[in-house]
């Protein structure tokens, strides 16, 4: 009996995998341009950030593993070069999924140290590939392709190893999933993400830029200034409708029930398909803020 239950989850697994993997397989990436020598890729995951020039080819982010040729075949539309450095927003595997396969190219990969600690700790990773070989704690400056390219980390927002990337010269912010444009944001709480962290995140954002900015999210369209506004607008309107609810004694099962909390931001019909749906961005804000008191 046993072994019957073992064959049978195994199966479930592998036909859950095998789905997983054709669903990959008949996605294409978009080449997105933004600013001058600057383009978006979307794929499967997150948002990909490139920079073309003379230096090479410099990248944010890199999707998951099965994404990699494609990927590539996406970049030489662009430049005969091949992607010399690249950076990571975050550890989460749909931004470092293609890590090892870039490695294999010789990409030079820089990321928070708490991105390189998160990857390095990964039971998956059995063979310890793909980790970040250059790492900071606060920010660090790249001079490529024309561009004095900023990395800066935000502490404690979306993990505790997110970054935003900033081209001052083409005037473009590449802010991770630190901003899902049009989305509830994912707080990832068992990765060291916050609600406080998050807002924080998306204030530094937006002073680091202008009206003029064009703004790669970790998720969704390509955004503009206004964009980011509203993104943060909606994170702080929750926390203070959920705060208020805490204040007012209502339990966690009452404030993930409660649409009013949110719903002026995005209803819970809109999200009902999206990873993070109104009940749980409103159970992430409940388990963050209580956390914080």
């Amino acid at each position: 009996m046993k072994n019957s239950f073992l064959l049978v989850a195994f199966s479930l697994l592998l036909s859950t995998s095998v789905f997983a993997f054709q669903d990959m397989k008949d996605i294409q990436i978009e080449v997105i341009p933004v600013n001058e020598n600057i383009y978006m890729l979307k794929g499967a995951g997150g948002n990909i950030g490139v920079s073309i020039g003379e230096d090479g080819v410099f990248m944010i982010d890199d999707q998951y593993a099965q994404m990699s040729s494609k990927i590539e075949e996406a970049i030489k539309s662009l430049s005969d070069q091949p992607v010399k450095y690249l950076v990571n927003t975050h550890h989460h595997g749909d931004h470092t999924g293609g890590n090892s396969n870039f490695e294999k190219k010789e990409t030079l990969i820089f990321a928070h140290e708490n991105v390189r600690k998160r990857l390095k700790e990964d039971d998956k990773n059995t063979e310890q590939s793909g980790l970040p070989i250059i790492t900071f704690y606060h920010k660090m400056q790249l001079h490529l392709n024309g561009d004095d390219i900023l990395v800066v980390h935000v502490h404690n927002a979306h993990t505790d190893g997110d970054a935003l990337i900033y081209f001052p010269n083409s005037n473009v912010l590449h802010t991770g999933d630190t901003f899902f444009n049009g989305m509830f944001p994912y707080i990832d709480l068992k990765s060291g993400g916050s609600v406080a962290g998050d807002i924080e995140a998306a204030r530094a954002g937006l002073l680091l830029i202008n009206a003029s900015t064009k703004i790669i999210p970790g998720h969704g369209p390509l955004a503009s200034y206004a964009d980011y506004e509203k993104y943060l607008n909606m994170l702080e309107g929750i926390q203070t409708n959920v705060n208020a609810a805490i204040k007012e004694g209502k339990s966690r099962e009452e404030i993930l029930a409660d649409e009013s909390l949110t719903k002026d931001y995005i209803t819970d019909a809109a999200a009902e398909k999206s990873f993070i749906n109104g009940p749980k961005i409103r159970g992430t804000y409940y388990d963050s803020l209580k956390s914080e008191d």
